[in-house]
């Protein structure tokens, strides 16, 4: 993204000094805490979920990580400033002045949603994933601590990494799945599948 547009569009985005606090305490919300659904849904889809349902999100985690990754490495490789390392805009959340660009947050939401939506059984969680992600992005913009580029980053490695992911699905997805993933989770957590407690 263009400096100047994504400059403007922080502009428009960030929230002013005088804010209704009851507004950014909502956007507090959004950009801190709806994240803790993506890890909510991992331990509970792997618990009490289906086979159905256990190997989509196997590689939605996985393609999580490696988003992750590729962010970590671009962010290493491009360090962008966050607005209140400018300085510009106004501030509204302590963040460290770790690099920007792509946003981590998008970057989990955004993959776990992508992923999800490549399986008919997990399509409909993906959509919702997909339009929780939005009030989370408007969220780190708005309290300053993400520019709007950050968000279209995450976006664009989001969908990238989910299809990379799911085109090599057959060789690096399910061959894991069934050697590592399964064995190890059956192993961990046998006396509560014995007892019917969590699903096998």
């Amino acid at each position: 993204m263009e400096t100047t547009l994504n400059l403007a569009l922080f502009a428009q985005l960030n929230a002013a000094p005088g804010s209704d606090p009851r507004l950014l305490l909502m956007a507090e919300v959004f950009a801190v805490y709806l994240i803790w659904l993506v890890p909510a849904l991992l331990v509970i889809g792997w618990l009490r979920g289906s086979e159905r349902l256990k190997r989509p999100l196997w590689e939605a985690f996985i393609a999580t990580l490696l988003a992750l990754a590729a962010s970590w490495m671009i962010g290493w490789l491009w360090p962008t400033p966050r607005p209140f390392m400018m300085p510009v805009g106004q501030t509204f959340l302590e963040h460290a002045p770790t690099p920007a660009f792509p946003s981590n947050h998008a970057t989990i939401m955004l993959t776990m949603a992508f992923s999800l939506l490549l399986h008919a059984g997990t399509r409909r969680i993906g959509r919702y994933l997909l339009l929780l992600a939005l009030p989370v992005a408007w969220a780190r913009v708005f309290l300053g601590v993400h520019f709007p580029q950050d968000m279209l980053g995450a976006l664009i490695l989001a969908a990238a990494m989910a299809t990379l992911v799911g085109v090599s699905r057959s060789w690096l997805i399910l061959p894991f799945y069934h050697r590592v993933a399964m064995r190890l989770y059956r192993l961990l957590f046998s006396p509560l599948i014995r007892r019917g407690w969590v699903v096998r």
